[in-house]
């Protein structure tokens, strides 16, 4: 019998991971990530643990080590089939052996088995990876340490599995039965602002005078309901910057690792007078996840944000919402021009939306989008808004990568355990941008920052070229540029080969046209290398031309030649930074005494978000049975018996005639705490029920957002018509907005104007999200060329209790 004492989980088996320590180094905009995970085996019997746990999808994985007792053992980077034979030889022999390998999925899980470990015995394993901080909305820098792993939705047919054959183990959050400790050092040549976390954190310290430097940790206690995430604020950040990093002194010049490697942060700035232009065409496809697990708050978040993405679109531009779970559902066959009437269509099904299409299913509605021919004159830009619960990530890619020439694509990460891996992709290699929404995070204002993106002008015509000293070369490491955004960083890695007894100044030019109009950004630097870099920009570069290549044998995929693996392996061996084809494998070889007895495996459990579970298969996966549309009453007490099933199934024909649907959890929770006589007859029952669950009893829903209220009155064209419902979204009567409105002025003009007051008098904290609807408004207005605009703002802030000025209104 198992000694259950220690660490256990669910199933009340003893866990023998400890805990996890995390230290973060964050130099400027690249961070140095190490993890020590601590393994105690409390049994009588040696064990096998493996621990299926999330890395941010572009991290680059470049250090594995052990300590077991005195004797540390480091990892090598070998290819994945001869380390997984490796680990098991280790193990059928008696040694202890460690395996890190990435899914063979998805970039951003990884399974860590940690073999032979005896009993009574204790080990420390070392994690190390380096990755980009992103760049938010608000000029933040972005780090996630995704402590919460959810559930991955495998398609059918697809056949593929996370971490390898390791079957992921999860939890709910609060019950990981191991602690967290994080903490971070942050340094740069410009003052830090500020950090902030989406979890409590002790306060900044900073380490000198100028504020360059600083360290910030979790405060204890962390629930493991949340990926950790820092937003870290640098003053003036956002400068071009060149960092040349020296090549290994162990490694041959010519190498990638013996030679300078470069890393040119790009932050384009567009001519003024093209970005004061919003495109007046294009084919806007959104395609939002509706499966169980964007229940809740998710759902009613992503359909809010389409209501503005819908007030926001120009008329003469084409639109369609696709949906998908299991299956997927579009409410337009085929994308439609964008009027009051297909508004309307599209926004009442919209308000319809719920997330019951059961698993996260990707593939077959973007194959579904890219099978539609594309619109002349109306450039595709696909918005995607999922949880990212999918297992078949690098399909996804792919396929978006396969159709990029006709199409951008901006992806939304949906709350704690997206995967970076599909978000990020999705947007690399669809030429758009990629946000997360976490936490407490308003989803609105980064979807606008990114349909303000996508009515930008396409940059094309992207090159980048190099002007270096006589007898240095320059290899491009990373795929070329293909998306350029105002204000955001390109990253370009490159490797310098050769010497030159000239000066050491150099410049690389980024030329691209823009809407018609040629332009250029320079950056000089200095070929001297920077110091205390390590190998972090090396294994940064060698991360990317590894992702690069990766995709490129993808797309090669039951061809013969095996010729872009060879190279990935030799990279990856080389540089020692983990790659699909690889594995870190690490055995004890100065162990002479073998460990006797069958190895006892034990998963430790991952943190999942509470919720909706998802099944593998199945249509409805993790959703209750219903019955003629109502759920089955388990679904809403898991401990109901057969004999509650019984009493209360009738009164699932009853239910509809007294409260609507969308009423049902807090009726069918309140009918399974009150007692009943047995046997009712339905009109008993509905007596009943109605003076026990009259809507006066039942929970109110929530109201509406003020600012959503006031928008979902706008039409197509951008205006507002003055009716009681403007009237009431405004905080006034009828006959209060109308009596003060200049005899002369249309009703429509007055109206269009008392809501643009109302929006810069009350909502300036959200203008983010409100600002291009505005924009069409005043577009609108200056069309109906109409008279006394200057008394009708001045009557509209009385009125309105306001001061705003009418430059201000932009009209």
């Amino acid at each position: 019998m198992v000694n259950c004492c220690g660490l256990l989980n669910t199933n009340k088996e003893p866990v023998p991971l400890k805990s996890v320590e995390v230290e973060l180094e964050v130099r400027d905009h690249v961070t140095t990530v190490v993890s020590t995970l601590n393994y105690e085996n409390k049994e009588d019997k040696p064990l096998e643990a493996v621990f299926v746990f999330p890395l941010p999808g572009d991290a680059a994985v470049c250090h594995f080590s052990a300590k077991i007792g005195q004797t540390h053992i480091v990892a090598e980077v070998k290819e994945k089939k001869e380390a997984r034979e490796e680990y098991d030889d280790a193990l059928s022999s008696g040694q202890q052996a460690f395996l890190l390998e990435e899914s063979d999925q998805s970039p951003d899980i990884f399974s860590l088995s940690v073999g032979s470990l005896p009993p009574g015995e204790s080990a420390s394993i070392r994690l190390e990876y380096v990755t980009e901080l992103a760049v938010q909305a608000d000029e933040g820098l972005r780090f996630c340490l995704p402590a919460v792993l959810n559930p991955r939705y495998q398609p059918q047919g697809s056949g593929g599995s996370e971490g390898g054959n390791v079957q992921v183990t999860s939890v709910p959050a609060s019950l990981v039965p191991y602690s967290l400790s994080f903490s971070a050092r942050v340094s740069s040549p410009r003052p830090v602002s500020k950090v902030e976390s989406s979890c409590p954190l002790d306060p900044l310290q900073y380490l000198n005078t100028e504020q360059t430097q600083a360290t910030v940790k979790l405060a204890a206690g962390h629930k493991f309901d949340r990926d950790v995430e820092l937003l870290i604020y640098y003053k003036d950040a956002h400068q071009p910057t060149a960092v040349v990093e020296a090549g290994q002194a162990s490694s041959q010049p010519g190498a990638l690792m013996g030679d300078p490697v470069v890393m040119l942060s790009l932050y384009p700035e567009f001519p003024p007078a093209v970005m004061s232009s919003v495109a007046s065409c294009g084919e806007f496809v959104f395609l939002l996840d509706r499966s169980g697990s964007m229940s809740g708050a998710r759902i009613k978040s992503a359909t809010d944000t389409l209501l503005l993405l819908l007030k926001s679109i120009p008329l003469g531009c084409y639109f369609n919402i696709c949906s998908f779970g299991s299956s997927y559902e579009h409410i337009f066959p085929k994308s439609v021009e964008y009027n009051q009437k297909t508004m309307d269509e599209a926004l009442k099904n919209v308000e319809e939306m719920k997330a019951n299409l059961g698993g996260t299913e990707i593939l077959k509605p973007l194959k579904h989008i890219y099978s539609q021919p594309c619109i002349p004159n109306q450039p595709r830009q696909l918005f995607v808004f999922t949880d990212g619960e999918v297992g078949n990530t690098k399909d996804v890619i792919n396929l978006v990568k396969h159709n990029s020439v006709s199409h951008r694509c901006f992806s939304f990460g949906i709350g704690e355990g997206a995967s970076s891996a599909l978000i990020n992709g999705l947007a690399k290699e669809g030429g758009g941008h990629a946000q997360f929404i976490t936490g407490t995070d308003r989803m609105q204002p980064k979807v606008m920052q990114s349909l303000r993106f996508a009515l930008q002008p396409a940059v094309v015509d992207i090159s980048v070229t190099w002007y270096l000293p006589k007898g240095v070369s320059v290899t491009a490491l990373s795929p070329p540029i293909t998306a350029l955004f105002q204000g955001q960083r390109s990253l370009v890695y490159a490797q310098l080969t050769g010497q030159s007894s000239e000066a050491s100044d150099c410049c690389v030019t980024v030329k691209y046209s823009l809407a018609g109009h040629p332009s250029q950004n320079q950056l000089h630097f200095s070929l001297k290398p920077a110091v205390d870099t390590g190998l972090t920009v090396h294994r940064l570069a060698a991360r990317t031309l590894i992702r690069s290549l990766e995709m490129e044998e993808r797309e090669r995929k039951g061809e013969e030649d095996g010729g872009v693996k060879k190279k990935v392996v030799e990279l990856s061996v080389q540089s020692g930074v983990s790659s699909a084809f690889t594995a870190f494998i690490a055995v004890n070889k100065d162990n002479s005494e073998v460990i006797q007895g069958p190895l006892v495996r034990r998963n430790v459990p991952t943190p999942r978000k509470m919720g909706r579970s998802k099944r593998q298969r199945g249509p409805m996966s993790g959703a209750a049975p219903v019955m003629d549309g109502w759920p089955y009453l388990g679904n809403f007490r898991p401990a109901a018996t057969a004999s509650d099933a019984a009493v209360f199934a009738p009164l699932l024909g009853c239910l509809p005639r007294l409260v609507p649907m969308s009423r049902a959890a807090p009726v069918m929770n309140r009918l399974m705490s009150c007692r009943m006589p047995m046997g009712c007859s339905a009109p008993v029952m509905d007596m009943w029920l109605g003076s026990s669950f009259s809507e006066s009893r039942l929970p109110k829903q929530p109201p509406r957002d003020p600012l959503l209220q006031l928008v979902s009155l706008q039409k197509a064209s951008g205006c507002w018509v003055l009716d009681p419902a403007l009237a009431a979204a405004l905080g006034k009567t009828s006959e209060e907005v109308e009596k003060p409105k200049p005899a002369s002025v249309n009703q429509e003009v007055w109206a269009t104007i008392l809501a643009l007051i109302w929006l810069h008098g009350f909502q300036m904290d959200a203008q983010e999200e409100w600002e291009l609807l505005a924009m069409k408004a005043v577009s609108w207005l200056r069309a109906q060329k109409a008279s006394c605009v200057t008394e009708c703002v001045e009557a509209g802030n009385a009125l309105l209790v306001c001061n705003v000025q009418k430059d201000a209104l932009g009209i």
